[in-house]
Protein backbone atom coordinates (compact mmCIF):
# COMPACT_ATOMS: atom_id res chain seq x y z
CA UNK A 1 0.00 0.00 0.00
CA UNK A 2 1.58 3.04 -0.93
CA UNK A 3 -1.02 6.25 -0.36
CA UNK A 4 1.72 8.97 -1.74
CA UNK A 5 0.70 8.12 -5.02
CA UNK A 6 -2.59 10.04 -4.04
CA UNK A 7 -2.53 13.82 -5.34
CA UNK A 8 -4.90 15.61 -3.21
CA UNK A 9 -5.26 18.34 -5.26
CA UNK A 10 -6.34 16.19 -8.07
CA UNK A 11 -8.40 14.22 -5.77
CA UNK A 12 -9.98 16.89 -4.90
CA UNK A 13 -10.86 17.91 -8.76
CA UNK A 14 -12.13 14.49 -9.69
CA UNK A 15 -14.29 14.65 -6.79
CA UNK A 16 -15.86 17.95 -8.08
CA UNK A 17 -16.17 16.11 -11.41
CA UNK A 18 -17.98 12.73 -9.30
CA UNK A 19 -20.37 15.24 -8.02
CA UNK A 20 -22.02 17.15 -10.89
CA UNK A 21 -24.35 14.59 -12.44
CA UNK A 22 -25.42 14.08 -8.65
CA UNK A 23 -25.73 17.78 -8.56
CA UNK A 24 -27.77 18.61 -11.32
CA UNK A 25 -30.04 15.42 -10.87
CA UNK A 26 -30.55 16.12 -7.57
CA UNK A 27 -30.90 20.15 -8.04
CA UNK A 28 -34.30 18.89 -10.51
CA UNK A 29 -35.93 16.68 -8.36
CA UNK A 30 -35.48 19.18 -5.73
CA UNK A 31 -37.32 21.62 -7.66
CA UNK A 32 -39.71 19.03 -8.30
CA UNK A 33 -40.59 17.94 -4.41
CA UNK A 34 -41.02 21.11 -3.55
CA UNK A 35 -43.87 21.53 -6.17
CA UNK A 36 -45.25 18.45 -4.02
CA UNK A 37 -44.21 15.80 -6.55
CA UNK A 38 -42.33 12.62 -5.89
CA UNK A 39 -40.60 11.51 -8.84
CA UNK A 40 -38.68 8.38 -8.32
CA UNK A 41 -38.12 8.06 -12.46
CA UNK A 42 -34.73 9.48 -11.43
CA UNK A 43 -32.43 6.69 -12.54
CA UNK A 44 -34.54 6.51 -15.69
CA UNK A 45 -34.57 9.60 -16.61
CA UNK A 46 -30.87 9.87 -16.48
CA UNK A 47 -29.73 7.00 -18.21
CA UNK A 48 -31.92 7.87 -20.99
CA UNK A 49 -30.29 11.19 -20.84
CA UNK A 50 -27.07 9.67 -21.02
CA UNK A 51 -28.12 7.57 -24.46
CA UNK A 52 -29.88 10.67 -25.81
CA UNK A 53 -26.27 12.86 -25.43
CA UNK A 54 -24.04 10.15 -26.57
CA UNK A 55 -25.86 9.25 -29.53
CA UNK A 56 -26.26 12.97 -31.09
CA UNK A 57 -22.57 13.98 -29.67
CA UNK A 58 -21.20 10.84 -31.86
CA UNK A 59 -23.57 11.24 -34.74
CA UNK A 60 -23.33 15.42 -34.94
CA UNK A 61 -19.81 15.25 -33.56
CA UNK A 62 -20.80 17.89 -31.42
CA UNK A 63 -20.98 17.46 -27.51
CA UNK A 64 -22.88 20.11 -27.19
CA UNK A 65 -25.39 18.84 -28.84
CA UNK A 66 -25.52 15.60 -27.18
CA UNK A 67 -26.19 17.53 -24.10
CA UNK A 68 -29.08 19.72 -25.68
CA UNK A 69 -30.32 16.41 -26.87
CA UNK A 70 -30.05 14.84 -23.40
CA UNK A 71 -31.94 17.85 -21.31
CA UNK A 72 -35.21 17.13 -24.44
CA UNK A 73 -34.63 13.03 -23.67
CA UNK A 74 -34.95 13.58 -20.13
CA UNK A 75 -37.95 16.15 -20.45
CA UNK A 76 -39.86 13.70 -22.67
CA UNK A 77 -39.59 11.19 -20.59
CA UNK A 78 -40.61 13.23 -17.55
CA UNK A 79 -43.33 14.42 -19.80
CA UNK A 80 -44.78 10.89 -19.57
CA UNK A 81 -45.15 10.69 -16.20
CA UNK A 82 -45.97 14.07 -16.13
CA UNK A 83 -49.15 12.71 -18.08
CA UNK A 84 -49.44 9.66 -15.71
CA UNK A 85 -49.67 10.92 -12.18
CA UNK A 86 -51.13 15.03 -12.91
CA UNK A 87 -53.46 14.25 -15.75
CA UNK A 88 -54.41 10.42 -15.16
CA UNK A 89 -53.82 10.64 -11.73
CA UNK A 90 -51.76 7.62 -11.28
CA UNK A 91 -49.56 6.38 -8.13
CA UNK A 92 -46.24 8.81 -7.99
CA UNK A 93 -44.74 5.68 -6.48
CA UNK A 94 -45.35 2.94 -8.99
CA UNK A 95 -45.43 5.59 -11.59
CA UNK A 96 -41.97 6.88 -10.77
CA UNK A 97 -40.70 2.82 -10.55
CA UNK A 98 -42.34 1.88 -14.17
CA UNK A 99 -40.52 5.46 -15.78
CA UNK A 100 -36.97 4.04 -14.00
CA UNK A 101 -37.66 0.57 -15.80
CA UNK A 102 -39.05 1.44 -18.93
CA UNK A 103 -35.90 3.84 -19.37
CA UNK A 104 -33.23 1.10 -18.43
CA UNK A 105 -35.20 -0.97 -20.78
CA UNK A 106 -35.16 1.73 -23.66
CA UNK A 107 -31.41 2.96 -23.32
CA UNK A 108 -30.24 -0.38 -23.58
CA UNK A 109 -32.13 -1.03 -27.12
CA UNK A 110 -31.05 2.36 -28.31
CA UNK A 111 -27.47 2.06 -27.25
CA UNK A 112 -26.76 -1.46 -29.04
CA UNK A 113 -25.04 0.27 -31.96
CA UNK A 114 -23.16 2.87 -29.46
CA UNK A 115 -20.44 0.36 -27.38
CA UNK A 116 -17.33 1.02 -27.60
CA UNK A 117 -17.33 4.15 -30.25
CA UNK A 118 -15.52 7.12 -28.17
CA UNK A 119 -17.50 10.54 -28.33
CA UNK A 120 -16.27 14.00 -29.35
CA UNK A 121 -14.04 15.62 -26.01
CA UNK A 122 -15.82 18.46 -24.24
CA UNK A 123 -13.37 21.21 -23.94
CA UNK A 124 -12.18 22.36 -20.67
CA UNK A 125 -12.28 26.05 -19.93
CA UNK A 126 -8.73 27.65 -20.20
CA UNK A 127 -8.93 30.74 -17.89
CA UNK A 128 -5.68 33.01 -18.48
CA UNK A 129 -3.34 33.11 -15.57
CA UNK A 130 -6.17 31.69 -13.24
CA UNK A 131 -5.71 27.85 -14.48
CA UNK A 132 -2.12 28.36 -13.97
CA UNK A 133 -2.40 29.07 -10.88
CA UNK A 134 -0.81 26.29 -8.16
CA UNK A 135 -3.32 24.15 -6.36
CA UNK A 136 -6.55 26.58 -6.92
CA UNK A 137 -5.90 26.38 -10.66
CA UNK A 138 -6.59 22.53 -11.15
CA UNK A 139 -9.08 22.45 -8.58
CA UNK A 140 -11.36 25.08 -9.54
CA UNK A 141 -10.39 27.20 -13.24
CA UNK A 142 -9.82 24.05 -15.21
CA UNK A 143 -12.57 21.96 -15.63
CA UNK A 144 -15.37 21.83 -18.48
CA UNK A 145 -18.68 24.13 -18.47
CA UNK A 146 -21.53 21.81 -17.30
CA UNK A 147 -19.36 21.71 -13.62
CA UNK A 148 -19.78 25.39 -13.73
CA UNK A 149 -23.24 25.06 -14.86
CA UNK A 150 -24.21 22.79 -11.90
CA UNK A 151 -22.92 25.07 -8.88
CA UNK A 152 -24.62 27.85 -11.31
CA UNK A 153 -27.57 26.05 -11.32
CA UNK A 154 -27.53 25.50 -7.45
CA UNK A 155 -27.52 29.23 -7.12
CA UNK A 156 -30.28 29.92 -9.17
CA UNK A 157 -32.52 27.46 -7.95
CA UNK A 158 -31.94 29.13 -3.97
CA UNK A 159 -32.63 32.25 -5.18
CA UNK A 160 -35.61 31.35 -7.49
CA UNK A 161 -37.13 29.68 -4.29
CA UNK A 162 -36.26 32.19 -2.01
CA UNK A 163 -36.60 35.22 -3.85
CA UNK A 164 -38.97 35.31 -6.61
CA UNK A 165 -42.68 35.20 -7.08
CA UNK A 166 -42.18 31.23 -9.25
CA UNK A 167 -40.70 30.39 -6.39
CA UNK A 168 -43.28 31.39 -4.05
CA UNK A 169 -45.72 29.93 -6.31
CA UNK A 170 -44.11 26.91 -6.56
CA UNK A 171 -43.66 26.26 -2.63
CA UNK A 172 -47.29 27.12 -2.12
CA UNK A 173 -48.40 24.38 -4.01
CA UNK A 174 -45.97 21.69 -2.47
CA UNK A 175 -47.15 22.71 0.69
CA UNK A 176 -51.33 23.21 0.60
CA UNK A 177 -52.11 22.68 -2.92
CA UNK A 178 -56.02 23.08 -2.58
CA UNK A 179 -54.85 26.88 -0.65
CA UNK A 180 -52.82 27.46 -3.55
CA UNK A 181 -55.84 26.32 -5.98
CA UNK A 182 -58.38 28.49 -3.94
CA UNK A 183 -55.98 30.94 -4.45
CA UNK A 184 -56.14 31.16 -8.30
CA UNK A 185 -52.89 29.11 -8.80
CA UNK A 186 -52.98 26.42 -11.71
CA UNK A 187 -51.47 23.74 -9.54
CA UNK A 188 -51.29 21.21 -12.38
CA UNK A 189 -49.59 23.81 -14.68
CA UNK A 190 -46.69 24.06 -12.03
CA UNK A 191 -46.66 20.71 -11.13
CA UNK A 192 -45.69 19.75 -14.73
CA UNK A 193 -43.44 23.16 -15.51
CA UNK A 194 -41.21 21.55 -12.42
CA UNK A 195 -41.43 18.23 -13.47
CA UNK A 196 -40.24 18.53 -17.15
CA UNK A 197 -37.57 20.98 -15.56
CA UNK A 198 -36.19 17.56 -13.01
CA UNK A 199 -36.10 15.30 -16.30
CA UNK A 200 -34.09 18.05 -18.21
CA UNK A 201 -31.85 18.20 -15.10
CA UNK A 202 -31.74 14.37 -14.86
CA UNK A 203 -31.05 14.01 -18.61
CA UNK A 204 -28.03 16.64 -18.62
CA UNK A 205 -26.49 14.58 -15.40
CA UNK A 206 -26.63 11.85 -17.12
CA UNK A 207 -24.77 13.21 -20.36
CA UNK A 208 -22.21 14.27 -18.11
CA UNK A 209 -22.11 10.79 -17.23
CA UNK A 210 -21.89 9.37 -20.91
CA UNK A 211 -19.90 12.45 -22.68
CA UNK A 212 -17.37 13.90 -19.95
CA UNK A 213 -16.91 11.63 -16.76
CA UNK A 214 -17.06 8.10 -18.22
CA UNK A 215 -16.35 9.13 -22.31
CA UNK A 216 -18.55 5.97 -23.65
CA UNK A 217 -21.63 4.25 -23.93
CA UNK A 218 -22.04 0.97 -21.46
CA UNK A 219 -25.63 -0.18 -20.17
CA UNK A 220 -26.86 0.74 -16.81
CA UNK A 221 -23.96 3.85 -16.85
CA UNK A 222 -25.74 5.12 -14.08
CA UNK A 223 -25.29 2.35 -11.50
CA UNK A 224 -27.93 4.33 -9.02
CA UNK A 225 -26.93 7.78 -9.16
CA UNK A 226 -30.13 8.40 -9.61
CA UNK A 227 -31.17 6.62 -6.20
CA UNK A 228 -28.78 8.75 -4.57
CA UNK A 229 -29.95 11.58 -5.95
CA UNK A 230 -33.04 11.05 -4.26
CA UNK A 231 -32.04 10.68 -1.21
CA UNK A 232 -30.04 13.52 -1.19
CA UNK A 233 -32.50 15.94 -1.68
CA UNK A 234 -33.67 14.43 1.66
CA UNK A 235 -30.86 14.53 3.42
CA UNK A 236 -30.30 18.43 2.12
CA UNK A 237 -33.94 18.91 3.57
CA UNK A 238 -34.85 20.43 0.13
CA UNK A 239 -32.35 23.11 0.77
CA UNK A 240 -30.20 23.60 -2.78
CA UNK A 241 -26.69 24.60 -0.91
CA UNK A 242 -26.94 21.78 1.12
CA UNK A 243 -27.68 19.40 -2.16
CA UNK A 244 -24.53 21.07 -3.43
CA UNK A 245 -22.81 20.04 -0.36
CA UNK A 246 -24.06 16.60 -0.11
CA UNK A 247 -23.23 15.74 -3.44
CA UNK A 248 -19.48 16.37 -3.01
CA UNK A 249 -19.25 14.62 0.19
CA UNK A 250 -20.89 11.83 -2.16
CA UNK A 251 -18.41 12.31 -5.10
CA UNK A 252 -15.58 12.72 -2.59
CA UNK A 253 -15.89 9.23 -1.42
CA UNK A 254 -16.39 7.82 -4.45
CA UNK A 255 -13.13 9.07 -5.82
CA UNK A 256 -11.55 8.11 -2.28
CA UNK A 257 -12.50 4.93 -2.56
CA UNK A 258 -10.98 4.96 -6.01
CA UNK A 259 -7.91 5.91 -5.48
CA UNK A 260 -7.25 3.76 -2.21
CA UNK A 261 -7.82 0.87 -4.45
CA UNK A 262 -5.74 2.23 -6.94
CA UNK A 263 -2.99 2.38 -3.69
CA UNK A 264 -3.29 -1.26 -3.01
CA UNK A 265 -4.85 -0.74 0.14
CA UNK A 266 -5.57 -4.19 1.97
CA UNK A 267 -9.21 -4.09 2.12
CA UNK A 268 -11.41 -6.44 -0.73
CA UNK A 269 -12.08 -4.33 -3.79
CA UNK A 270 -15.95 -5.19 -3.34
CA UNK A 271 -15.71 -3.51 0.23
CA UNK A 272 -14.63 -0.36 -0.93
CA UNK A 273 -17.11 -0.12 -3.77
CA UNK A 274 -19.84 -0.40 -1.73
CA UNK A 275 -18.62 2.17 0.89
CA UNK A 276 -20.14 5.30 -1.08
CA UNK A 277 -23.54 3.96 -0.54
CA UNK A 278 -23.22 2.63 2.56
CA UNK A 279 -21.77 5.98 3.95
CA UNK A 280 -24.52 8.04 1.84
CA UNK A 281 -27.08 5.89 4.14
CA UNK A 282 -25.83 6.45 7.12
CA UNK A 283 -25.48 10.26 6.61
CA UNK A 284 -29.33 10.10 4.79
CA UNK A 285 -30.75 8.46 8.27
CA UNK A 286 -28.87 10.31 10.63
CA UNK A 287 -29.94 13.85 8.60
CA UNK A 288 -33.23 12.89 7.89
CA UNK A 289 -34.89 12.46 10.97
CA UNK A 290 -36.13 15.99 11.05
CA UNK A 291 -39.44 15.77 8.67
CA UNK A 292 -40.31 19.38 9.14
CA UNK A 293 -38.56 20.28 5.68
CA UNK A 294 -40.51 18.41 4.00
CA UNK A 295 -43.20 19.84 1.64
CA UNK A 296 -46.65 18.81 3.41
CA UNK A 297 -48.08 17.89 0.16
CA UNK A 298 -45.34 16.10 -1.16
CA UNK A 299 -46.39 12.77 -2.76
CA UNK A 300 -50.79 13.79 -2.70
CA UNK A 301 -52.60 13.82 -5.89
CA UNK A 302 -54.34 16.79 -6.76
CA UNK A 303 -57.41 16.93 -8.34
CA UNK A 304 -59.39 20.47 -9.12
CA UNK A 305 -62.90 19.10 -8.27
CA UNK A 306 -61.46 18.15 -4.43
Amino acid sequence: MDLSTINPVLLIASLMVAATPLLLAAIGELVVEKAGVLNLGVEGMMIIGAICGFAIAVETTNPYAGLLAAMVGGAVLSLLFAFLTQVALANQVASGLALTLFGLGLSALLGQNYVGIKPPAMSKLDLPILSDLPVVGPILFSHDPVLYIGIALTAATWAMLKYTRVGLVLRAVGENHEAAHALGYHVVRVRVLAILFGGACAGLGGAYISLIRVPQWTEGMTAGIGWIALALVVFASWKPWRVLLGAYLFGGINVLQLNLQAAGIAVPVEYLAMSPYIITILVLVIMSTDKSRAPASLGRIFHASQ
